[in-house]
């Protein structure tokens, strides 16, 4: 056991002069009448009397332990090292093609964009402790959400970030090399625990051709950044997606329809899973035995206060 106010502890001095000096007194003895007479001292009742002067001082030490904080050690915590996963999701317009043949509620097809935010928002459900950021990006980059620990802005961005929401005409090309430098930049912000990109995208990026696909995961593999592909696409991924991957030790996956991109994030979250770091001591409060043993004390102070203590004449 341990006290997390050490200090107060030399306080304890102050009961134990308390009860030395309430012990040793000699009080102010009262001649009586029969002072010549053949009564017996009593030696028991003086002892029993003496002792129960001394609660009040057992009650200050115990208020001093309580108030030392006392702790006992808990189980050992197993923290895990926190995982950054910045997620960049494609919204060009392609992304509003349907996926498969299933239809919403409201009678709509099921798009493209709706799968990946469907599986976006039970990955984050799969990895919880570790810190998420939302990226959206076309021909421009957008940080929707910061990396953060608490995942309700990112299950509630779904209506504000689809194709077509922002009426701007840069918005209508797909440029992964771009996207992939801002959110690295974002994830050098981070110094403890792992790097991660997730990439959603079912077009060809003209920025990652002529070699620049490999110039850029060159730079994010110095940098501790992992990138895994969803390619939300019929046909085959380009070369330049898997170049990236494979480069930064991560993979590429090709998705056409919902039960595959749900695979493919448990797939994502087997490969990295979050690491254990060394055991940390927790310490837990420790007031129950002090506190049960001020109220008894307290108790029986109170009831002996009625007539068992010395006359105070």
């Amino acid at each position: 056991m341990i006290f997390s106010r050490p200090g107060l502890l030399p306080l304890l001095c102050l009961p134990i002069l308390l009860g030395c000096w309430q012990w040793w007194r000699r009080g102010r003895p009262v001649v009586l009448p029969f002072d010549h007479g053949q009564l017996r001292r009593g030696a028991w009742l003086h002892w029993l009397v003496r002792t129960t002067d001394l609660l009040p001082a057992a009650i200050l030490a115990v208020a001093i332990f309580v108030w030392a904080g006392p702790l006992i050690e808990g189980p050992p915590n197993y923290p895990s090292q926190v995982a950054n996963i910045q997620i960049a999701l494609d919204t060009s317009g392609s992304m509003n093609d349907p996926l498969g043949d299933k239809i919403k509620k409201d009678g709509k097809a099921y798009t493209k964009y709706d799968a990946a935010m469907e599986a976006i928002n039970e990955f984050t459900t799969f990895r919880k402790g570790d810190a998420f950021g939302f990226t959206i990006f076309t021909s421009g980059v957008m940080h929707w959400v910061p990396l953060t620990t608490d995942l309700s802005a990112i299950r509630l961005a779904t209506p504000f970030v689809g194709p077509g929401t922002f009426p701007l005409k840069w918005w209508d090309g797909t440029k992964v090399g771009s996207a992939l430098k801002e959110c690295a930049r974002v994830l050098e912000e981070r110094h403890d625990g792992d790097r991660m990109i997730i990439v959603l995208t079912d077009g060809e990026s003209p920025d990652l051709k002529n070699g620049q696909a490999e110039i850029i995961a060159r730079e994010l593999l110095k940098k501790n950044i992992v990138v895994y592909i969803l390619s939300i696409r019929n046909g085959t991924p380009p070369e330049e997606l898997r170049t990236v991957a494979q480069i930064t030790k991560g993979e590429i996956f090709e998705s056409g329809d919902m039960p595959a991109l749900r695979g493919v994030f448990k797939r994502i979250d087997s490969l990295q899973r979050a690491k254990l770091v060394a055991a940390q001591t927790t310490w837990l409060d420790y007031f129950p035995p002090f506190a049960l043993a001020g109220l008894v004390l307290l108790a029986v102070q109170q009831l002996t206060a009625f007539g068992l203590r010395f006359t105070p004449w």
